[in-house]
């Protein structure tokens, strides 16, 4: 059984940054793409970005430009640095693995099973 823990998240302000860490815990567990999604209050789960096993991303039209992805294969970690947060950006943001096959993707099913979330809150 593998987990993927998310990290990082809390308060700040507008204009502020955060930077997201999500490593798995337990069991045996293959860093392909890995990819963020994220879920306000009251909306519907969104795609974020993610990121090739070799480090080539993909980003959401909302984030691009502001949001980073990046990886450690080597510490087997995925991180979301996150600067100009906007309020829009509250939500509970989320990691998982993408399923085979392993090209971009934005669609939420084409992923594995996600974390428990953290929390990000902007405030205006």
């Amino acid at each position: 059984q593998v987990q993927l823990v998310e990290s990082g998240g809390g308060v700040v302000q507008a204009g502020g940054s955060l930077r997201l860490s999500c490593a798995a815990s337990g069991g045996t567990f293959s860093w392909t793409r890995m990819g963020w999604s994220r879920q306000a209050p009251g909306k519907e789960r969104e795609f974020v970005a993610s990121i090739s096993s070799g480090g080539a991303p993909d980003y959401a039209d909302s984030v691009k430009g502001r949001f980073t992805i990046s990886r450690d294969n080597a510490k087997k970690v995925v991180y979301l640095q996150m600067n100009s947060l906007k309020p829009e950006d509250t939500a509970v943001y989320y990691c998982a693995a993408r399923r085979s096959p392993q090209g971009p993707s934005r669609a939420l099913a084409d992923f594995g099973s996600w974390g428990q979330g953290t929390q990000v809150t902007v405030s205006s």
